[in-house]
């Protein structure tokens, strides 16, 4: 059972709640479906103006698919600001673990930079491991509503777009609408990284 710290701002982890819950694409009626939680209660939660005891929170993990731990972000800084909206590279929020799909099939790892889930898109850091990931093909490529933005920070990866194999090197950019059929694997025996910017915020890979 998670223990929920006693500093723990009620609203910061309502919102946090709420935020990984829209991501999932679920509704308050949805997520209180599956938990002995009534919508309105939950509400109450999100807008931080209840409290939740560990069993809850638990509860509302479990639902969620995400380790309870991601609620409660390590912060740093001197001013509220600062803490609430700066990620130190240590503090970053690993993501891969709140997919549906395992690294090995998709072929990379990602971390959150940005500081929440909150807003109408969101940052993050990919992490190609050397010869990862299946070989892209058309039959097999994601499609879903939204754009993706990224920078390849180092190595090379290879992007599926359609029917159109790309090689991506260190430097080189790209955008496109989501909806187009894409993939990624890096076939060489190096690392490569890459950091996205996506419209709209998803977690479920």
């Amino acid at each position: 059972m998670t223990n929920i710290p006693s500093n723990i701002d009620p609203v910061r982890l309502g919102s946090e709640i709420r935020e990984v819950r829209q991501a999932r694409h679920l509704t308050l009626n949805e997520l209180s479906q599956t938990i002995a939680c009534s919508t309105a209660y939950l509400s109450r939660i999100e807008l931080g103006s209840a409290n939740i005891s560990t069993a809850l929170l638990d509860q509302i993990s479990a639902a969620l698919a995400v380790d309870p731990a991601w609620f409660f972000p390590a912060q740093s800084g001197h001013g509220p600001l600062e803490r609430a909206h700066i990620v130190r590279a240590e503090n970053r929020r690993s993501l891969s673990g709140m997919y549906t799909r395992s690294i090995e099939e998709l072929g990379f790892e990602d971390e959150l930079l940005s500081s929440s889930l909150l807003g109408q898109c969101y940052l993050i850091m990919s992490r190609f491991a050397p010869g990862c990931g299946q070989a892209p093909e058309l039959s097999e490529g994601y499609r879903f509503e939204g754009e993706q933005h990224a920078l390849v920070l180092s190595g090379a990866v290879e992007l599926q777009l359609d029917d159109e194999a790309i090689i991506l090197n260190t430097g080189d950019s790209f955008s496109y609408p989501s909806m187009i059929a894409h993939r990624f694997r890096n076939h060489t025996d190096q690392e490569a990284t890459m950091v996205w910017a996506m419209s709209p915020v998803r977690i479920s890979w």
